[in-house]
């Protein structure tokens, strides 16, 4: 018969990018199912709000600066959490920002900026995270992609290029892990409503919207919630062992039509065009 380590009931969870959003959504959900918590963001007065709220409502967690553009950020938030919660069971990287920019228009730095967040901050997750959970044979890595991966946007060209690249790491992953115990999986959703692009002046989002509607990724005006997102990464981590969640996409479902608008057009006449 296999074996599989099996997951204890409680499972220290680090959600880098926990301040709003998404991760803020998913440090809510993984509290709610009774794991333990450390909240890790540059914004640390946010973290200690939804810190209190969680440990207000009977959970456990912890507010802790991470800046994951920082080597040494890195280190100290993880060892921090650790120290206080437990060693990580479950790793979620939501870490991250989003400019509007013509990528022809980006300066090289401004580019390698997004990219540190977005996927060079991610390694360094995985890399002072992932040794400890394959030395103890178990842990769920998950990482926040977007659906600019199947399907690029404009005005997001280092967005895009950078989740790319991060699902190329969490496929290559995979491979590495497997038979170790430590699962690594990706979210992929569309649109949410989180706070990025939030401070985006109205020319901007006009542009955006705009340019959308001409490559035909706006069919509806309905976008996710962090909550959605939220409740895709606790499926995830709570698979049974023996189950791996490898790739997971959600898309905002439309509002329903109205009869009249899914009621297909009659076929013509014989002889009448089409």
């Amino acid at each position: 018969m296999p074996r599989f380590e099996p997951h204890p009931q409680r499972r220290p969870a680090v959600v880098a990018g926990a301040s709003s959003g998404i991760g803020a959504a998913t440090a809510l959900a993984l509290a709610s199912a009774g794991h333990p918590v450390a909240l890790g963001a540059r914004r640390l007065d946010r973290l200690a709000e939804l810190a209190e709220s969680i440990t207000s409502g009977g959970g456990e967690a912890i507010a802790l600066a991470l800046d994951v553009a920082d080597d040494d950020s890195v280190r100290e938030f993880a060892a921090q959490a650790a120290t206080r919660i437990g060693p990580a069971e479950v790793l979620v990287c939501c870490a991250g920002d989003l400019d509007a920019h013509l990528v022809h228009e980006l300066s090289p730095a401004e580019f390698l900026g997004e990219v540190q967040v977005h996927l060079v901050g991610v390694h360094r997750l995985v890399s002072a995270i992932v040794p400890g959970m394959i030395a103890r044979r178990r842990g769920d890595v998950v990482f926040i992609s977007s659906d600019v991966v199947r399907t690029p946007r404009p005005r997001m060209g280092s967005y895009v290029a950078a989740k790319n690249a991060v699902e190329g790491m969490a496929r290559a992953m995979q491979m590495e892990l497997e038979g170790s115990g430590v699962r690594a999986s990706v979210v992929r959703p569309g649109p949410t409503m989180t706070g990025m692009g939030m401070d985006w002046d109205g020319p901007t989002v006009q542009a955006v919207i705009d340019d959308w509607s001409r490559w035909g990724l706006a069919r509806h005006p309905y976008f996710l919630r962090p909550s959605d997102v939220a409740a895709a990464v606790l499926t995830v981590v709570s698979a049974p062992r023996g189950a791996h969640l490898t790739l997971v996409e959600l898309e905002p479902e439309a509002p329903l039509a109205d009869a009249q608008e899914r009621q297909p057009s009659a076929p013509p006449a014989d002889g009448a065009p089409s």
